[in-house]
C-alpha cells in the first residue's frame, strides 16, 4: 500500500471574491485583532506574526471547551496570511469533533480591485462532515463581510 492509499479523506473549502480596495486595505481588515472580530471572532493574543499562537471562542459541545487553538504559519504582506485552526474533542462527533485545519487567505490585485482567496483545508471527512458543512456556508458570508466592514457599512 502507498502513502497516498494510507490518507484519510480531505476536503477543503474554498471561497473567492472580489473587491473594490487596495490589497493594502483588505490585507488589514484580515491581520488587524479588532477588525478581524468585527467578521469573524474576536482573537486572544493575536499577532500577524509567524509562529504567534492566539485563540478564538466560540459555542462549547461536550468535552470541548469551545477553544480554536490557532498558531500563524505564514505572513506575506498584503499576499499571504495562513494560520492552523484545531479545536473539537476526540471524544465528540458532529459538531465539536477534533478538527486539525489550515485557513489560507490569498490576495491578488487586479484592474477592478483585489481578489481574495480562502481556503480552509484539511477537513477529514467523514469524521468532520458536521464542521464542514456549517463553515463552508459560514466562510461564503464572513468573507463578504470583509466588505461590509472596509467600506464602513457595518
Amino acid at each position: 500500500m502507498n502513502e497516498a492509499a494510507l490518507k484519510p479523506d480531505t476536503q477543503e473549502i474554498v471561497v473567492d471574491e472580489i473587491f473594490p480596495h487596495s490589497p493594502e486595505t483588505i490585507w488589514k481588515t484580515l491581520t488587524t485583532a479588532s477588525l478581524m472580530g468585527r467578521w469573524l471572532m474576536i482573537p486572544s493574543g493575536f499577532e500577524p506574526v509567524e509562529g504567534k499562537h492566539f485563540t478564538y471562542k466560540t459555542t462549547p459541545a461536550g468535552a470541548w471547551d469551545g477553544t480554536v487553538h490557532c498558531e500563524v504559519l505564514e505572513v506575506k504582506p498584503y499576499e499571504r496570511f495562513s494560520y492552523a485552526w484545531k479545536g473539537g474533542h476526540s471524544s465528540n462527533s458532529g459538531y465539536g469533533s477534533q478538527l486539525d485545519t489550515v485557513v489560507t487567505f490569498m490576495l491578488s490585485k487586479g484592474e477592478s480591485g483585489t481578489r481574495l482567496r480562502l481556503i480552509h483545508s484539511g477537513f477529514v471527512l467523514p469524521k468532520n462532515d458536521s464542521a464542514f458543512k456549517s463553515m463552508s456556508e459560514g466562510w461564503k458570508k464572513v468573507v463578504e463581510s470583509i466588505g461590509s466592514i472596509v467600506d464602513g457599512k457595518d
